[in-house]
């Protein structure tokens, strides 16, 4: 792909995004964190709300969200306010919007008006369902997505009662919010060379499902091959220990009231922890052969119990001695989204800024997603106040020239052709973000050593743990501590576009593939250090695993807020621990997918800086710090900030009109939650619940202040019908309601109803053969993305040897010498 050469007339701190003009019509949340994201890389974000103020200002997280924003206050029903609306997107680089594809159309947004009056305008729906199929017209909460896919279901430890649980994290917002970036950014790049923009698609199912690491696949063998393995879940329905990872990820309570959470997985590491238990005797004593897998549940529950007792004997200072002493323990405390910035790696990083503003004081938030040679890609900036801008933008709009043609020749290729983006590290969290890429057209090569990636073999059923991680990727396996074996990888890396390494602290050095190494060999490559804490500081060497990420971010009190309230008694601290164990550690939604994502978008705008000719330095994302940006919309700290809104104790949800309810078969998901909304509501269950006459239901504040009232008359006529009847008779009437799925979301989307909706599509894999595996998370009106399988360990070891100059009699003699595989 052709580069263009550095611009002389950008300014030494301008962002790669520089001159580039994005107009944001967002309402919800996944937009926002979109534009933030580009606003943060220098793009002009212009944000276009109500007069009367645009509802995410409500969020707490607002002065990051708008942060480095214009605002223009316009009435999109009106005429004049749609023709400066019109006007400044004649001129625009990119819009943003979060509304349904029906009130795009309504409006004159629809894709192919937006081309008309701009083709070079790269435009960007981000929607619950998508635009096609017949999910796209329902509403677009993000409970709703969950409840309907099943992540409810899968979350359903998180609490103590019977029955799905409500999710507060905004899992499904941050998975569309950066695949929609990546189709952004890709059409971008795309657009250097073709000059023609096009229309791309993100949505929340598809959005949140990028975060399952094995599970998929897992439900894939369990369909096929139902004898092969019985999957495991952590705790029984009874509540006791069910698999053995609980003893190596230990959720435990300290002496002071603290709940901490280990990541000892490693053989070497659960040793530790064990020592300091002072359980080593375990090991030689035959009551406990085998040692944490025991098949005898009273030893499960009898080794859970003791290890409790042991660790919750220390405070959390004496824990804290013992973690800065011993590299070989780690664990990290439940924090809550606010606290998780005062962590001292993200302190350290310089991953958490504070801002004077006028109107709210002192305001501490993540600071940019990437940084780049070590720091923070952009000082933070302001929010905009409503409407700041709203007159120099009118002026600007009805300045605006029509918008120049293009050429008409743009063809329907891969946006990715051509780059070639060479992978280093393991596991999830980094690789699936180079999987990404794949799907867009990237050649990803990936580099394994010998024995193979560790989640190769993390399901007990070949190629099952890292079948997804895999998907579209090109193996070599080789030593890469031999002289020979790096001097492959040196190769590969003076034929890459971009290389992606997930080592802690100093490993990239101490293996010779640190970003002065490979940059030397290649001057035009953007290097990716994405690890778990960082390249240096107090936590960087430690190891980082999506349970301690999600405790040390937030995302784990975030979805058991209340969890550790109650825990006097053994069995109440069996109960904290479950849920936080179900909030932290859940293999359809948790840190990995959310650092997968992030760097992902760290790769793309990398590739388009040095495309446009602002080559970036060295890039770094890390899992702890993309938490912080996954949870931004309630992290934000400042004095007299609104508390983000919190569930009930039971988990149902947020109030009566945004909640779970039991039906006469199940369970539904309501979601009806604005003033707006009531009216259709109460039409619709007019023939069961006479609500609209009701005094205390009658306005908002009364509907507020007789909240449980609400919930309880709903909840008396919601348990009189089938699941399915509500969603199709609320839905009918425009009413959010779904049925929740009582299954996990993996399973869910393999379906043929979910299948021929487009969310998942068929690959063909060398173990499993052809099989259906997620769609491409990003949609492109034009361009093409691909679905390829997953690759075996080495598939691809002599065919990459041989063309970077390896003869065939070298590539034997290397094999023999155990070089490669």
């Amino acid at each position: 792909m052709t580069v263009d050469p550095p611009r002389n007339d950008t300014p030494a701190n301008a962002g790669p995004l520089d001159h580039l003009t994005v107009i944001d019509l967002s309402t919800t949340l996944p937009g926002a964190q979109a534009t933030m994201f580009l606003a943060d890389a220098g793009a002009e974000v212009i944000f276009v709300e109500p007069r009367s103020g645009s509802r995410l200002r409500a969020l707490s997280g607002w002065p990051a969200l708008g942060r480095g924003k214009k605002s223009i206050t316009l009435d999109l029903h009106e005429n004049a306010d749609a023709e400066t609306l019109r006007g400044l997107l004649r001129t625009a680089d990119v819009l943003v919007t979060t509304m349904r594809p029906a009130s795009a159309a309504r409006l004159g947004l629809d894709p192919a008006a937006l081309h008309e009056l701009n083709p070079r305008l790269v435009s960007a729906a981000i929607t619950g369902w998508g635009s096609t199929g017949p999910f796209k017209d329902l509403k677009g909460y993000e409970a709703l997505v969950m409840a309907k896919l099943g992540i409810m279901y899968g979350k359903r430890q998180t609490t103590t009662r019977p029955g799905p649980s409500f999710v507060p994290t905004p899992f499904a917002s941050w998975g569309a919010s950066q695949t929609a970036l990546h189709g952004i950014l890709a059409a971008l790049l795309e657009r250097e060379d073709s000059g023609t923009g096009q229309h791309v698609e993100a949505d929340l199912v598809r959005g949140i499902a990028t975060m399952d690491t094995w599970q998929w696949f897992s439900e894939l063998v369990v369909n096929r091959w139902p004898d092969a393995f019985v999957p495991v879940s952590a705790f029984d329905d009874e509540g006791n220990p069910n698999g053995h990872l609980i003893y190596p990820l230990l959720v435990a309570p300290t002496k002071d009231g603290h709940f901490i959470q280990f990541a000892q997985t490693e053989p070497r590491l659960f040793l530790a922890l064990m020592k300091e238990l002072d359980l080593t005797w375990m090991f030689t004593d035959p009551k406990w052969a085998g040692v944490p897998q025991l098949e005898d549940v009273a030893l499960r529950i009898e080794l859970w119990e003791i290890m409790l007792e042991r660790a919750s004997a220390r405070t959390l200072a004496e824990w804290q001695h013992v973690f800065d002493t011993n590299p070989d323990l780690s664990a990290e405390v439940f924090r809550t989204p606010a606290d998780a910035l005062r962590h001292p790696q993200l302190v350290h990083d310089g991953r958490v800024v504070t801002i004077t503003d006028p109107d709210l004081g002192e305001v501490t938030q993540p600071s940019t997603l990437i940084h780049v040679n070590g720091a923070a890609m952009a000082p933070p900036r302001l929010a905009p106040r409503p409407g700041a801008d709203t007159e120099a933008l009118r002026r600007r709009a009805d300045r605006s020239p029509v918008a120049p043609t293009t050429s008409g020749d743009a063809r329907a290729e891969l946006p990715l052709a051509g780059i070639t983006v060479l992978e280093l590290g393991s596991m999830f969290a980094g690789p699936y973000a180079a999987t990404l890429l794949a799907d867009l057209g990237a050649r990803v090569l990936k580099v394994e050593p010998l024995a193979g990636d560790t989640i190769r073999g993390l399901v007990p059923f070949p190629e099952a743990g890292g079948a997804k991680v895999m998907q579209g990727k090109e193996s070599i396996a080789l030593d890469m501590h031999s002289p020979e074996g790096l001097a492959i990888v040196h190769r590969l890396a003076e034929r890459s576009d971009v290389v992606l390494q997930t080592y802690r602290a100093c490993a990239a050095e101490r293996a010779g593939v640190d970003a002065a190494t490979l940059t030397a060999l290649n001057p035009g490559l953007i290097y990716l250090c994405a690890p778990g804490y960082g390249v240096d500081g107090p936590y960087g060497a430690k190891p980082a695993y999506a349970p301690s990420i999600g405790a040390a971010t937030g995302l784990g009190l975030t979805d058991v807020p209340d969890a550790t309230a109650r825990v006097g008694t053994l069995d109440e601290v069996k109960a904290a621990v479950i849920r936080l164990y179900a909030a932290a550690a859940n293999l359809s939604v948790q840190a990995d997918g959310i650092a997968a994502l992030g760097a992902a978008s760290a790769m793309l705008l990398g590739l388009l800086a040095r495309r446009r000719g602002h080559p970036l330095g060295t890039l770094t994302t890390t899992m702890i710090g993309t938490g912080t940006h996954a949870l931004v919309d309630r992290n934000v700290d400042y004095p007299g900030r609104v508390e983000p809104l919190r569930p009930d104790r039971d988990m149902h949800g947020y109030s009566a009109l945004y909640r779970l309810y039991q039906a006469e078969d199940g369970w539904i998901f309501l979601a009806a939650p604005l003033e707006h909304e009531w009216p259709a509501l109460t039409a619709a269950l007019e023939p069961h619940l006479p609500l609209a006459e009701d005094p205390r239901f009658a306005m908002v504040q009364a509907r507020t202040e007789n909240d449980d009232a609400l919930a309880e008359e709903l909840a008396v006529v919601f348990a009189s019908r089938p699941k399915a009847v509500w969603e199709k008779e609320l839905g009918g009437a425009d009413v959010g309601c779904v049925a929740v799925a009582e299954q996990v979301a993996e399973k869910t989307l393999q379906e043929d109803e979910f299948f021929e909706a487009g969310y998942s599509v068929t690959a063909v894999h060398p173990t499993f053969d052809v099989h259906r595996r997620l769609s491409p998370a990003t949609t492109f009106s034009r361009s093409r993305t691909k679905a390829d399988g997953g690759c075996l360990l080495g598939e691809h070891t002599d065919t990459l040897l041989a063309e970077i100059g390896y003869d065939a009699v070298t590539i034997a003699d290397l094999r023999t010498r155990g070089i490669v595989a």
